[in-house]
């Protein structure tokens, strides 16, 4: 079976279709102040949102307090709340938007471009994005196990990451050398969970073993996906 009969036969096979996963809005029923319009009250929320995220790496959740991130931000406490309730909405906003980063990058190879160096190129692009808001992740860590509405998020987190992930992997056996009959889904869901707990590794690394990780992670992911061998054999 060649591999464009190989896709149909995928395709009418209902057990190997792959229900779409809309991204989480963590903020859809948060009631959340009115969003500011003036330039100055914009900034003021984005120095509270930075404040955040800096207490959140340095503390974690429990023990950063609304004082604490006002104070960070240079704003009164009564300033806070004119852009959020909770310090719970801050975590929200701020996995909102890790959310939106992550959702930006784009599977566009150059041509020619070695998979090896496709995968290593989309999770340097990844990691990026996800290491600006480690802090949010560690406060998010933490919170999810207080909280059940958050752990409940915190699934719909990682169904929606998981089915990117199998996306991605369906567009990368489009390329030269990719395995065949490799069970996509599953190896999607344990290469996720492996991509989180790299980020969740990250708090105790420096730059350069951060980049080694996502280097070696990189390589484990290609040699799942695909051979060195001509004949495309797994």
């Amino acid at each position: 079976m060649n591999r464009r009969t190989q896709k149909r036969a995928g395709e009418a096979n209902p057990r190997r279709r792959q229900r779409d996963v809309s991204r989480p809005m963590l903020l859809a029923n948060e009631n959340l102040p009115a969003p500011p319009t003036q330039k100055r009250s914009l900034d003021k929320r984005e120095r509270l949102k930075a404040a955040a995220l800096e207490l959140f790496r340095e503390k974690g959740y429990a023990r950063t307090s609304i004082d604490d991130i006002a104070a960070g931000a240079k704003v009164p406490v009564g300033g806070f709340y004119l852009h959020f309730r909770s310090k719970r909405q801050v975590l929200l906003t701020l996995m909102d938007d890790l959310l939106v980063a992550l959702s930006t990058i784009g599977f566009l190879p150059a041509d020619g471009a070695h998979p090896r160096e496709v995968i290593r190129s989309l999770l340097t692009q990844a990691f990026a994005r996800d290491l600006h808001f480690l802090g949010a992740y560690r406060a998010w860590q933490e919170a999810v196990f207080s909280e059940p509405d958050l752990t409940r998020c915190d699934a719909a987190i990682h169904a929606w990451t998981r089915q990117r992930v199998i996306a991605l992997f369906q567009r990368l056996q489009e390329l030269p050398r990719a395995r065949r009959g490799v069970d996509i889904p599953q190896l999607a869901s344990v290469m996720d969970r492996l991509y989180w707990a790299l980020l969740s590794e990250a708090l105790s690394l420096d730059p350069q073993q951060i980049t080694q990780r996502v280097h070696a992670t990189a390589d484990v992911t290609y040699h799942a996906l695909f051979t060195d061998s001509a004949s495309g054999q797994g």
